[in-house]
Protein backbone atom coordinates (compact mmCIF):
# COMPACT_ATOMS: atom_id res chain seq x y z
CA UNK A 1 0.00 0.00 0.00
CA UNK A 2 1.49 3.09 -1.05
CA UNK A 3 2.41 5.65 1.77
CA UNK A 4 1.38 9.38 1.41
CA UNK A 5 4.05 11.87 1.94
CA UNK A 6 3.82 16.19 2.41
CA UNK A 7 5.47 17.87 -0.57
CA UNK A 8 7.69 19.03 2.17
CA UNK A 9 8.26 15.71 3.42
CA UNK A 10 8.84 14.32 0.09
CA UNK A 11 11.50 17.21 -1.16
CA UNK A 12 13.81 16.20 2.38
CA UNK A 13 13.13 12.88 1.15
CA UNK A 14 14.46 12.70 -2.32
CA UNK A 15 16.98 15.91 -1.96
CA UNK A 16 15.46 18.44 -4.29
CA UNK A 17 14.25 21.53 -3.32
CA UNK A 18 10.62 22.37 -2.90
CA UNK A 19 10.80 24.42 -5.85
CA UNK A 20 11.86 21.59 -7.61
CA UNK A 21 9.42 19.04 -6.38
CA UNK A 22 6.26 22.04 -7.28
CA UNK A 23 7.48 21.90 -11.03
CA UNK A 24 7.42 18.20 -11.18
CA UNK A 25 3.93 18.33 -9.70
CA UNK A 26 2.67 21.17 -11.97
CA UNK A 27 3.70 19.25 -14.89
CA UNK A 28 2.30 16.89 -13.95
CA UNK A 29 4.83 14.45 -13.52
CA UNK A 30 3.85 13.83 -10.20
CA UNK A 31 0.48 13.46 -9.09
CA UNK A 32 -0.77 15.27 -5.70
CA UNK A 33 -3.85 15.77 -4.03
CA UNK A 34 -4.17 18.52 -1.23
CA UNK A 35 -0.73 19.10 -0.86
CA UNK A 36 0.50 15.46 -0.52
CA UNK A 37 1.84 12.67 -2.85
CA UNK A 38 2.38 9.05 -2.87
CA UNK A 39 5.56 6.79 -2.51
CA UNK A 40 4.92 5.02 -5.40
CA UNK A 41 4.44 8.38 -7.29
CA UNK A 42 7.26 9.97 -6.13
CA UNK A 43 9.44 6.28 -6.90
CA UNK A 44 8.65 6.91 -10.38
CA UNK A 45 9.73 10.38 -10.48
CA UNK A 46 12.76 9.47 -8.31
CA UNK A 47 13.78 6.22 -8.65
CA UNK A 48 16.77 6.23 -7.49
CA UNK A 49 16.47 7.56 -3.81
CA UNK A 50 19.05 5.76 -1.08
CA UNK A 51 19.26 6.77 2.31
CA UNK A 52 22.90 8.62 1.99
CA UNK A 53 21.51 10.57 -1.31
CA UNK A 54 18.24 12.11 0.79
CA UNK A 55 17.83 16.01 1.58
CA UNK A 56 18.58 15.16 5.25
CA UNK A 57 22.13 13.99 4.80
CA UNK A 58 24.75 15.44 1.80
CA UNK A 59 22.80 17.66 0.47
CA UNK A 60 21.33 19.71 3.52
CA UNK A 61 24.93 19.33 4.94
CA UNK A 62 26.43 20.62 1.42
CA UNK A 63 24.17 23.76 1.51
CA UNK A 64 25.01 24.63 5.17
CA UNK A 65 28.81 24.03 4.68
CA UNK A 66 30.19 24.90 1.41
CA UNK A 67 27.58 27.31 0.59
CA UNK A 68 27.07 29.19 4.02
CA UNK A 69 29.89 28.49 6.24
CA UNK A 70 27.37 27.68 8.43
CA UNK A 71 29.03 25.83 11.41
CA UNK A 72 27.50 22.84 12.57
CA UNK A 73 27.17 22.87 16.15
CA UNK A 74 25.18 19.83 16.77
CA UNK A 75 25.09 15.90 15.63
CA UNK A 76 22.33 15.54 13.31
CA UNK A 77 20.99 12.60 15.78
CA UNK A 78 19.38 14.04 18.33
CA UNK A 79 20.44 13.78 22.40
CA UNK A 80 19.66 10.22 23.86
CA UNK A 81 16.67 11.18 25.72
CA UNK A 82 14.98 12.90 22.67
CA UNK A 83 15.53 9.87 20.60
CA UNK A 84 14.06 7.54 22.98
CA UNK A 85 11.34 9.37 23.01
CA UNK A 86 11.02 9.39 19.41
CA UNK A 87 11.69 5.83 18.90
CA UNK A 88 9.09 5.03 21.86
CA UNK A 89 7.02 7.57 19.71
CA UNK A 90 7.01 5.43 16.50
CA UNK A 91 6.96 2.22 18.72
CA UNK A 92 4.09 3.04 20.08
CA UNK A 93 2.63 3.78 16.14
CA UNK A 94 4.51 0.54 15.37
CA UNK A 95 1.93 -1.36 17.94
CA UNK A 96 -0.61 0.52 17.14
CA UNK A 97 -0.63 -0.99 13.69
CA UNK A 98 0.36 -4.07 14.78
CA UNK A 99 -3.11 -3.81 16.84
CA UNK A 100 -4.98 -2.92 13.71
CA UNK A 101 -3.93 -5.90 11.56
CA UNK A 102 -4.37 -8.18 14.69
CA UNK A 103 -7.84 -7.46 14.79
CA UNK A 104 -8.26 -7.62 11.40
CA UNK A 105 -7.07 -11.00 11.03
CA UNK A 106 -9.15 -12.11 13.31
CA UNK A 107 -11.89 -10.94 11.67
CA UNK A 108 -11.34 -12.50 8.62
CA UNK A 109 -10.52 -15.65 10.52
CA UNK A 110 -14.22 -15.40 12.40
CA UNK A 111 -15.46 -14.63 8.84
CA UNK A 112 -14.20 -17.84 7.16
CA UNK A 113 -15.73 -20.09 9.87
CA UNK A 114 -18.57 -18.30 9.84
CA UNK A 115 -19.06 -19.32 5.95
CA UNK A 116 -18.06 -22.95 7.02
CA UNK A 117 -20.79 -23.09 9.00
CA UNK A 118 -23.14 -21.52 6.79
CA UNK A 119 -21.98 -23.77 3.89
CA UNK A 120 -22.59 -26.63 6.29
CA UNK A 121 -25.71 -25.57 7.12
CA UNK A 122 -27.14 -24.85 3.77
CA UNK A 123 -24.46 -25.84 1.02
CA UNK A 124 -24.87 -23.19 -2.37
CA UNK A 125 -21.96 -21.76 -4.42
CA UNK A 126 -21.71 -18.27 -3.42
CA UNK A 127 -21.08 -19.08 -0.30
CA UNK A 128 -18.09 -21.41 -1.34
CA UNK A 129 -16.56 -19.27 -3.77
CA UNK A 130 -16.82 -16.71 -1.55
CA UNK A 131 -14.63 -18.51 1.25
CA UNK A 132 -12.31 -19.25 -1.74
CA UNK A 133 -12.04 -15.81 -2.75
CA UNK A 134 -10.46 -15.54 1.26
CA UNK A 135 -8.35 -18.32 1.35
CA UNK A 136 -6.88 -17.01 -1.82
CA UNK A 137 -6.96 -13.46 -0.49
CA UNK A 138 -4.98 -14.44 2.41
CA UNK A 139 -2.49 -16.48 0.47
CA UNK A 140 -1.88 -13.74 -1.69
CA UNK A 141 -1.13 -11.82 1.15
CA UNK A 142 0.98 -13.98 3.68
CA UNK A 143 2.96 -15.32 0.98
CA UNK A 144 3.96 -12.14 -0.78
CA UNK A 145 7.17 -11.39 -1.82
CA UNK A 146 6.80 -7.34 -2.74
CA UNK A 147 9.58 -4.93 -1.61
CA UNK A 148 9.27 -3.06 0.86
CA UNK A 149 7.93 0.99 0.12
CA UNK A 150 11.41 2.46 -0.20
CA UNK A 151 10.17 6.23 0.36
CA UNK A 152 8.03 4.65 3.32
CA UNK A 153 11.05 2.86 5.28
CA UNK A 154 13.81 6.01 4.78
CA UNK A 155 10.75 8.29 5.75
CA UNK A 156 10.61 6.22 9.00
CA UNK A 157 14.46 6.25 9.61
CA UNK A 158 13.94 9.97 8.99
CA UNK A 159 11.44 10.49 11.50
CA UNK A 160 14.04 9.60 14.34
CA UNK A 161 16.44 12.54 12.96
CA UNK A 162 14.11 15.09 12.37
CA UNK A 163 10.57 15.88 13.54
CA UNK A 164 8.14 17.82 10.44
CA UNK A 165 6.90 20.78 12.04
CA UNK A 166 3.32 22.65 10.01
CA UNK A 167 2.59 26.18 11.27
CA UNK A 168 -0.74 27.95 11.55
CA UNK A 169 -2.19 29.81 10.13
CA UNK A 170 0.70 30.80 7.23
CA UNK A 171 0.70 27.31 6.10
CA UNK A 172 4.75 27.43 6.58
CA UNK A 173 6.57 24.30 7.27
CA UNK A 174 10.22 23.18 8.54
CA UNK A 175 12.02 20.13 10.25
CA UNK A 176 13.71 20.15 13.54
CA UNK A 177 16.76 18.76 13.56
CA UNK A 178 19.49 17.19 15.87
CA UNK A 179 19.37 18.94 19.36
CA UNK A 180 18.14 22.38 18.28
CA UNK A 181 14.84 23.46 19.59
CA UNK A 182 11.31 24.37 17.46
CA UNK A 183 12.67 28.32 17.48
CA UNK A 184 16.09 27.46 16.51
CA UNK A 185 14.85 25.25 13.38
CA UNK A 186 12.57 28.08 12.65
CA UNK A 187 15.39 30.79 12.28
CA UNK A 188 16.92 28.11 10.40
CA UNK A 189 14.43 27.50 7.95
CA UNK A 190 13.86 31.04 7.08
CA UNK A 191 10.96 31.81 9.25
CA UNK A 192 10.51 34.87 11.21
CA UNK A 193 8.89 34.24 14.09
CA UNK A 194 8.14 36.37 17.25
CA UNK A 195 10.94 35.70 19.86
CA UNK A 196 12.96 38.07 22.24
CA UNK A 197 15.60 36.57 24.65
CA UNK A 198 15.87 33.13 23.29
CA UNK A 199 16.73 31.96 27.09
CA UNK A 200 13.13 31.49 28.54
CA UNK A 201 12.74 34.44 30.27
CA UNK A 202 10.66 37.09 27.98
CA UNK A 203 8.10 34.87 26.68
CA UNK A 204 7.81 36.20 23.73
CA UNK A 205 8.31 33.04 21.74
CA UNK A 206 5.39 31.47 23.15
CA UNK A 207 3.15 29.47 20.69
CA UNK A 208 -0.22 27.06 21.03
CA UNK A 209 0.68 23.09 20.25
CA UNK A 210 -2.28 21.94 17.78
CA UNK A 211 -0.69 18.41 17.86
CA UNK A 212 2.19 16.09 18.71
CA UNK A 213 4.63 16.15 21.56
CA UNK A 214 7.73 18.96 22.39
CA UNK A 215 10.58 18.49 25.24
CA UNK A 216 12.03 20.95 27.55
CA UNK A 217 15.62 20.88 26.64
CA UNK A 218 16.70 24.88 28.25
CA UNK A 219 15.46 26.15 31.37
CA UNK A 220 13.48 28.66 31.41
CA UNK A 221 12.01 31.27 34.17
CA UNK A 222 8.74 32.23 31.97
CA UNK A 223 5.72 31.13 33.95
CA UNK A 224 3.21 29.83 31.96
CA UNK A 225 -0.37 30.58 33.42
CA UNK A 226 -2.72 26.73 33.92
CA UNK A 227 -5.13 28.24 31.52
CA UNK A 228 -1.99 28.64 29.01
CA UNK A 229 -0.56 25.31 29.99
CA UNK A 230 -4.06 23.59 29.28
CA UNK A 231 -4.57 25.18 25.83
CA UNK A 232 -0.88 23.47 25.09
CA UNK A 233 1.04 26.89 25.07
CA UNK A 234 4.59 26.39 24.96
CA UNK A 235 7.71 28.43 25.04
CA UNK A 236 9.91 27.64 21.33
CA UNK A 237 13.02 28.43 22.62
CA UNK A 238 13.27 26.08 25.42
CA UNK A 239 11.27 23.21 23.90
CA UNK A 240 12.40 20.69 21.03
CA UNK A 241 10.06 18.43 18.67
CA UNK A 242 9.97 15.05 19.99
CA UNK A 243 7.25 13.79 17.05
CA UNK A 244 5.43 15.69 14.17
CA UNK A 245 4.14 19.13 15.28
CA UNK A 246 1.65 21.06 13.78
CA UNK A 247 1.91 25.02 16.15
CA UNK A 248 0.07 28.35 16.05
CA UNK A 249 2.89 30.55 15.96
CA UNK A 250 2.71 34.65 15.42
CA UNK A 251 5.27 35.61 12.78
CA UNK A 252 6.83 38.95 11.04
CA UNK A 253 5.64 39.63 8.43
CA UNK A 254 6.43 43.15 7.28
CA UNK A 255 9.04 45.58 8.83
CA UNK A 256 6.84 47.01 11.23
CA UNK A 257 6.51 43.75 12.88
CA UNK A 258 9.78 44.19 14.02
CA UNK A 259 10.72 46.28 16.75
CA UNK A 260 13.66 48.31 16.80
CA UNK A 261 16.24 47.16 19.58
CA UNK A 262 18.94 48.84 20.92
CA UNK A 263 21.96 46.21 21.56
CA UNK A 264 26.00 46.31 22.26
CA UNK A 265 27.70 43.80 20.50
CA UNK A 266 31.50 42.62 20.16
CA UNK A 267 33.44 42.74 16.97
CA UNK A 268 34.73 39.35 16.38
CA UNK A 269 36.59 39.88 13.39
CA UNK A 270 37.81 42.30 10.67
CA UNK A 271 38.98 41.52 7.61
CA UNK A 272 39.71 42.66 4.20
CA UNK A 273 37.42 41.21 1.18
CA UNK A 274 39.01 43.41 -1.28
CA UNK A 275 41.08 46.32 -0.99
CA UNK A 276 38.41 49.14 0.01
CA UNK A 277 35.86 47.17 1.25
CA UNK A 278 36.36 45.72 4.82
CA UNK A 279 34.46 43.03 6.49
CA UNK A 280 33.35 43.67 10.10
CA UNK A 281 31.88 40.40 11.98
CA UNK A 282 29.99 41.32 15.33
CA UNK A 283 28.38 39.31 17.49
CA UNK A 284 25.66 40.05 20.23
CA UNK A 285 25.15 38.94 23.57
CA UNK A 286 23.28 35.15 23.94
CA UNK A 287 20.83 37.36 26.28
CA UNK A 288 19.79 39.92 23.85
CA UNK A 289 20.45 39.02 19.87
CA UNK A 290 19.17 41.14 16.86
CA UNK A 291 15.86 40.18 15.53
CA UNK A 292 15.33 41.57 11.56
CA UNK A 293 14.25 40.62 8.50
CA UNK A 294 16.84 39.91 5.79
CA UNK A 295 17.88 43.43 3.60
CA UNK A 296 17.53 45.59 6.51
CA UNK A 297 19.96 48.21 7.71
CA UNK A 298 20.83 49.15 10.85
CA UNK A 299 23.25 51.87 12.56
CA UNK A 300 26.72 51.35 14.06
CA UNK A 301 28.07 53.57 16.83
CA UNK A 302 31.57 53.09 18.37
CA UNK A 303 31.40 55.82 21.49
CA UNK A 304 35.33 56.55 22.45
CA UNK A 305 37.06 59.26 24.80
CA UNK A 306 37.66 61.65 21.83
CA UNK A 307 35.30 61.26 19.56
CA UNK A 308 31.16 58.97 18.48
CA UNK A 309 31.71 57.28 15.21
CA UNK A 310 28.07 56.25 13.81
CA UNK A 311 27.08 54.53 10.27
CA UNK A 312 24.17 52.88 8.66
CA UNK A 313 24.80 49.76 6.95
CA UNK A 314 22.83 46.76 5.82
CA UNK A 315 22.92 43.39 7.38
CA UNK A 316 25.20 41.26 4.96
CA UNK A 317 23.91 37.57 7.09
CA UNK A 318 20.96 35.84 7.23
CA UNK A 319 18.46 36.37 10.02
CA UNK A 320 18.61 32.52 10.42
CA UNK A 321 21.79 33.60 13.12
CA UNK A 322 20.63 36.37 14.77
CA UNK A 323 23.97 36.16 17.04
CA UNK A 324 26.78 36.59 14.36
CA UNK A 325 25.80 39.84 11.97
CA UNK A 326 28.16 40.88 9.10
CA UNK A 327 28.75 43.83 7.52
CA UNK A 328 30.49 45.26 4.24
CA UNK A 329 32.15 48.34 4.75
CA UNK A 330 33.33 50.52 2.33
CA UNK A 331 36.47 52.56 3.04
CA UNK A 332 34.50 56.24 2.34
CA UNK A 333 36.63 59.17 3.47
CA UNK A 334 33.25 61.24 4.71
CA UNK A 335 32.55 58.10 6.53
CA UNK A 336 33.54 58.90 10.11
CA UNK A 337 32.96 54.64 11.17
CA UNK A 338 34.21 53.58 7.69
CA UNK A 339 37.39 55.35 8.44
CA UNK A 340 37.88 54.58 11.81
CA UNK A 341 37.62 51.27 10.82
CA UNK A 342 40.37 51.16 8.15
CA UNK A 343 42.67 53.34 10.27
CA UNK A 344 42.11 50.57 12.92
CA UNK A 345 40.72 52.46 15.68
CA UNK A 346 38.28 49.86 15.93
CA UNK A 347 39.57 46.65 17.03
CA UNK A 348 38.93 43.12 17.96
CA UNK A 349 36.45 42.97 21.04
CA UNK A 350 35.70 46.52 20.90
CA UNK A 351 31.91 47.37 21.68
CA UNK A 352 29.89 48.48 18.81
CA UNK A 353 26.92 49.64 19.93
CA UNK A 354 23.67 48.55 16.83
CA UNK A 355 20.00 50.46 16.35
CA UNK A 356 17.47 49.50 14.25
CA UNK A 357 16.79 47.25 12.17
CA UNK A 358 14.76 49.75 9.74
CA UNK A 359 14.31 49.77 5.74
CA UNK A 360 11.73 47.62 3.81
CA UNK A 361 14.48 46.35 1.46
CA UNK A 362 12.92 42.97 2.18
CA UNK A 363 11.58 39.94 0.80
CA UNK A 364 7.82 39.04 -0.16
CA UNK A 365 7.40 35.32 0.88
CA UNK A 366 4.17 34.98 -0.44
CA UNK A 367 5.54 34.99 -4.05
CA UNK A 368 5.73 32.20 -6.33
CA UNK A 369 7.94 33.71 -9.05
CA UNK A 370 11.52 33.77 -9.54
CA UNK A 371 13.51 36.57 -7.91
CA UNK A 372 16.13 38.73 -9.69
CA UNK A 373 18.95 40.29 -7.99
CA UNK A 374 21.36 43.20 -9.38
CA UNK A 375 23.71 44.84 -7.45
CA UNK A 376 26.39 46.76 -8.27
CA UNK A 377 30.07 46.65 -6.20
CA UNK A 378 28.91 46.52 -2.46
CA UNK A 379 25.57 46.54 -2.97
CA UNK A 380 25.74 42.95 -3.01
CA UNK A 381 25.66 43.02 0.81
CA UNK A 382 21.79 43.41 1.42
CA UNK A 383 21.21 41.06 -1.71
CA UNK A 384 24.10 38.23 0.41
CA UNK A 385 21.47 38.31 3.00
CA UNK A 386 18.17 38.47 0.92
CA UNK A 387 19.65 35.14 -1.03
CA UNK A 388 20.51 33.67 1.97
CA UNK A 389 16.94 34.02 3.62
CA UNK A 390 14.85 33.06 0.37
CA UNK A 391 16.98 29.61 0.38
CA UNK A 392 16.71 29.35 4.04
CA UNK A 393 13.03 29.86 3.45
CA UNK A 394 12.98 27.33 0.20
CA UNK A 395 11.01 30.10 -1.64
CA UNK A 396 9.39 28.23 -4.84
CA UNK A 397 10.70 30.08 -7.35
CA UNK A 398 14.39 30.85 -9.24
CA UNK A 399 16.91 32.85 -7.84
CA UNK A 400 19.03 34.62 -10.92
CA UNK A 401 22.21 37.32 -9.23
CA UNK A 402 23.61 40.03 -11.76
CA UNK A 403 26.17 41.46 -9.95
CA UNK A 404 27.86 44.50 -11.84
CA UNK A 405 31.22 46.17 -10.86
CA UNK A 406 32.62 49.60 -11.61
CA UNK A 407 36.38 48.93 -10.18
CA UNK A 408 39.00 45.56 -10.96
CA UNK A 409 37.53 44.31 -7.26
CA UNK A 410 34.13 45.04 -7.61
CA UNK A 411 33.23 40.97 -7.71
CA UNK A 412 34.90 40.63 -4.17
CA UNK A 413 32.65 37.67 -2.99
CA UNK A 414 32.53 36.18 -6.51
CA UNK A 415 33.57 32.85 -4.90
CA UNK A 416 31.20 32.75 -2.63
CA UNK A 417 28.93 32.85 -5.34
CA UNK A 418 29.74 30.07 -7.37
CA UNK A 419 29.11 27.94 -3.82
CA UNK A 420 25.62 28.79 -4.29
CA UNK A 421 25.55 28.09 -7.96
CA UNK A 422 27.24 24.46 -6.84
CA UNK A 423 25.08 23.62 -4.21
CA UNK A 424 21.67 24.86 -5.09
CA UNK A 425 20.00 24.31 -8.58
CA UNK A 426 17.84 27.27 -8.25
CA UNK A 427 20.30 29.36 -8.27
CA UNK A 428 22.27 31.32 -10.90
CA UNK A 429 25.02 34.39 -11.38
CA UNK A 430 26.13 36.49 -13.54
CA UNK A 431 28.82 39.18 -13.82
CA UNK A 432 29.82 41.91 -15.79
CA UNK A 433 31.79 45.08 -15.51
CA UNK A 434 31.02 48.69 -16.28
CA UNK A 435 33.11 52.18 -16.44
CA UNK A 436 30.54 53.89 -14.87
CA UNK A 437 27.31 53.08 -12.83
CA UNK A 438 24.09 54.44 -15.13
CA UNK A 439 26.24 52.38 -17.40
CA UNK A 440 26.47 49.62 -15.09
CA UNK A 441 22.59 49.87 -14.39
CA UNK A 442 21.39 49.77 -17.96
CA UNK A 443 23.87 46.93 -18.67
CA UNK A 444 22.55 44.83 -15.79
CA UNK A 445 19.00 44.69 -17.10
CA UNK A 446 20.13 43.97 -20.29
CA UNK A 447 21.99 41.24 -19.34
CA UNK A 448 18.53 40.04 -17.10
CA UNK A 449 16.80 40.22 -20.26
CA UNK A 450 18.54 38.86 -22.33
CA UNK A 451 19.35 35.39 -19.64
CA UNK A 452 15.40 35.49 -18.69
CA UNK A 453 13.59 36.84 -21.68
CA UNK A 454 11.52 38.95 -19.27
CA UNK A 455 11.00 41.26 -16.40
CA UNK A 456 8.13 39.92 -15.21
CA UNK A 457 9.08 38.80 -12.19
CA UNK A 458 10.47 40.03 -8.41
CA UNK A 459 13.05 42.05 -9.01
CA UNK A 460 15.55 43.78 -5.98
CA UNK A 461 17.98 46.27 -7.11
CA UNK A 462 20.68 47.32 -4.57
CA UNK A 463 24.08 49.74 -4.72
CA UNK A 464 25.04 53.38 -6.10
CA UNK A 465 22.01 56.22 -5.84
CA UNK A 466 23.19 56.40 -9.60
CA UNK A 467 23.44 52.48 -10.57
CA UNK A 468 19.93 51.94 -9.00
CA UNK A 469 17.99 55.14 -11.15
CA UNK A 470 19.44 53.67 -14.18
CA UNK A 471 18.79 49.87 -13.57
CA UNK A 472 15.36 50.63 -11.90
CA UNK A 473 14.20 53.03 -15.14
CA UNK A 474 15.22 50.45 -17.58
CA UNK A 475 13.20 47.57 -15.55
CA UNK A 476 10.24 49.82 -16.09
CA UNK A 477 10.82 50.95 -19.69
CA UNK A 478 11.08 46.60 -20.15
CA UNK A 479 7.49 46.54 -18.54
CA UNK A 480 8.79 45.59 -15.13
CA UNK A 481 5.49 46.56 -12.47
CA UNK A 482 6.09 49.10 -10.00
CA UNK A 483 4.72 46.44 -7.29
CA UNK A 484 7.50 43.66 -8.16
CA UNK A 485 10.80 46.33 -7.59
CA UNK A 486 12.61 46.88 -4.73
CA UNK A 487 15.40 49.20 -4.51
CA UNK A 488 17.66 50.09 -2.24
CA UNK A 489 20.46 53.06 -2.81
CA UNK A 490 23.75 52.93 -0.57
Amino acid sequence: MSHLLTVSRAAHLTGVTRADMQKHIASGALPSHDGMVTTENLLKVFPDVRLEDSGAFERIAKIREEAFGRRIRERILPNQEVLAQRLTAQSEELAEVRRHLTSYHDLIGALRERIDLMVAASPSEQLTALGEFIDQGLAGVLGSDEPADTLEVLDDVLRVMTAHVKVKPSGREFFVEGNETVLEAALRAGLAPSYGCRNGNCGLCKARIVSGRTKQVHHTDYPLSASERAQGHTLLCSHTAVTDLEIEMLEANLPSDIPEQEIVATVRKIEPLATDIMLLHLQTPRTSRLRFLAGQRVTLSVSGLSANFRGDYPIASCPCDDRNLHFHICNNPEDDFARSLFAGVIKANDPVSLFGPFGDFVLRKDVVTDIAFIVCDSGFAPAKSLIESAVAADMPGALQLIWAATRDNGHYLENQCRAWADALDTFSFFTLKANDRPAAGAAAVTRLLAEAGSVRREVYVSGPADFVEAACKALMAGGLPAAQLHYESS
